[in-house]
């Protein structure tokens, strides 16, 4: 285990660039390098993981360290490559909440940052969605949906409906190519993780509201936005800004501040979490929000696995997974349009900023870690 965590661990140090990034350092480490798994068996797991909820990176590292030793390795696996992220956006939480800066100009940069960044995003996952007579309606849809009823069951609403139309009119497809992938957990445990995974997501806001405890109610937001994330780690943004801010916990700014600083970040987007229950309850808000944002990913890893081999065989999974990810990207631009886009533009200059930061991402490639620096500086270099 020792070789995994430190293997991971490297990954987690020099990740940077986002999910897709991720997926490359990945497959040159343990496809190329290492040839802990096969290409076969890499595009089946990444396949499904794409398909499940959650961080596909962080899903797929702990698939590669359960297939390695074992289910305790998976988590070992998910230790070594998150670590190095928490501590950082920790530490960005520590350095915002302590106001050690006094001009707070850069927070506006890493605004633009953000909205740049979810621009890029949007535009990725369009071009890299299938292509369907449905899609420009259902992303449209969700979208218009999601900014007229902005309520705490929206997401999961917008998601149920496009659940639902994928299964009933879209086309079923022919099955995935047969590559046999053995998870050494035995499927009674499988069905406990799976049937663990549903319970905490109707248990939870009942402790919450019965109890009162701060704690249970931070638990079940951050639960609820790991377990409802289709589409990328991108798309976790309107479910924690729906549930962060429209609570009081954190306001626009910080929100967009910590989301901007998760782009410069190696490791896994959902780290954001760990910023944001720390601005909410310092070290013990960050532990219960890093916890509970990953356990969907664990329980679903350990739950569905095992029993792929049978789920592959009905082609209406696809069809419904495929839907799903055209309502998540409908979510997106939604959260685009507000607060994302409406709390950092507030004139010509920052459009151009914004417009700057978009054209480098997405045509000239330029690295995160460069359009952070130059986020940050544009506020600055403002005229008068």
């Amino acid at each position: 285990m020792k070789e995994v965590f430190f293997t991971f661990l490297k990954l987690g140090l020099i990740s940077f660039g986002g999910p897709t990034a991720h997926l490359a350092y990945f497959y040159q480490e343990f496809v190329i390098r290492k040839k802990w798994i096969t290409e076969e068996v890499y595009k089946e797991l990444l396949a499904v993981c794409q398909f499940l909820p959650g961080p596909a990176s962080s899903q797929l590292g702990i698939c590669i360290g359960t297939l390695r030793s074992g289910w305790k390795s998976g988590c070992i696996a998910w230790i070594g490559f998150t670590l190095p992220s928490i501590v950082l956006m920790v530490g960005f939480g520590i350095l915002l909440k302590s106001n050690i800066v006094p001009d707070l100009k850069w927070v506006h940069g890493l605004k633009l940052v953000a909205a740049a960044v979810v621009a890029h995003a949007i535009l990725t996952m369009w071009k890299n969605s299938k292509n369907h007579p449905y899609k420009i309606y259902m992303v449209i849809g969700s979208a218009i949906f999601a900014l007229v009823f902005s309520g705490a069951f929206t997401q999961l609403i917008i998601i149920l409906i496009g659940a639902g139309i994928g299964f009933f009119l879209f086309k079923e497809e022919s099955e995935l190519p047969y590559v046999s992938v053995s998870f050494s957990i035995p499927k009674k445990i499988a069905f406990w993780s799976l049937g663990f995974f549903f319970l905490l997501l109707f248990l939870l806001p009942l402790l919450g509201s019965f109890s009162g405890l701060s704690s249970f109610a931070i638990s079940d937001s951050f639960y609820r936005s790991g377990a409802l994330v289709f589409g990328g780690g991108h798309v976790v943004l309107p479910l924690l800004e729906n549930e962060v801010i429209r609570q009081g916990w954190v306001g626009k700014e910080e929100f967009l501040a910590g989301y901007g600083a998760a782009q410069a970040m190696p490791g896994p987007l959902f780290t954001f979490a760990s910023y944001l229950g720390y601005m909410i309850s310092g070290w013990n808000g960050a532990i219960l929000s890093t916890i509970f944002i990953f356990l969907p990913s664990f329980l679903l890893v350990f739950g569905f696995f095992p029993l792929w081999e049978k789920i592959r065989n009905y082609p209406k999974m696809r069809t419904v997974i495929d839907a799903i990810q055209f309502s998540a990207l409908g979510i997106l631009l939604a959260a685009f349009c507000t607060p994302v886009f409406t709390s950092a533009v507030y004139s010509a200059y920052d459009l151009f900023v914004f417009c700057i930061l978009f054209v480098l991402m997405t045509f000239l490639k330029v690295p995160n870690w460069l359009i952070l620096i130059i986020g940050i500086s544009a506020p600055f270099l403002k005229p008068f």
